[in-house]
């Protein structure tokens, strides 16, 4: 039975394990590159996924392994942390299909409600990703602009859609 709850510092390895899987199986999905993401020490990871006032990250587990995580954030300044933002929604390819990915988004969405008060949610997509493009809209958010050549993966360029979700 998988389950989901926030990540703490102690996760910090399991998490780079994880993002690294997701650079190799999603790179026009995920802005880091390996090595980027591999430059990246463990204090570094674990101050990234340690929860605060303005930052959450969650994973999915089966057992000790994690095989799902997306992270949620916002801005501290007033006029603007009224909303967050949805980053890094990846699950492992061997455990796709089973509503992983709508939990994760779930426990984000709640936190961002309930912890933070928030009233809208934003993220970006690879303008190609269909099945994200789906999961996104599947959990209520909607497309309001595109940005043209957001993110260069070797020579290509790829577009990302705009997406919020409004929560009141």
């Amino acid at each position: 039975m998988v389950t989901v709850r926030l990540l703490d510092p102690h996760d910090a390895e399991r998490f780079k394990a994880l993002r690294l899987l997701a650079v190799d199986n999603s790179p026009t999905s995920i802005w880091p590159t390996r090595q980027e993401e591999m430059a990246r020490s463990i204090e570094e990871i674990a101050a990234r996924i340690r929860p605060t006032t303005t930052q959450a990250v969650f994973g999915a587990f089966d057992g000790g392994a994690l095989v799902g995580i997306t992270g949620v954030r916002r801005e501290p300044l007033c006029q603007v942390n009224h909303k967050a933002t949805i980053w890094g929604v990846f699950v492992s390819p061997s455990y796709r299909g089973r509503g992983i990915a709508q939990t994760l988004l779930s426990a984000a969405t709640v936190h961002a409600s309930n912890e933070w008060e928030t009233i809208q949610l934003m993220l970006c997509v690879n303008a190609e990703n269909l099945p994200a493009k789906r999961l996104y809209a599947s959990h209520g958010f909607q497309t309001f602009g595109l940005e043209p050549r957001a993110m260069k993966v070797g020579d290509r360029f790829y577009d990302e859609e705009h997406m919020c979700k409004q929560l009141v």
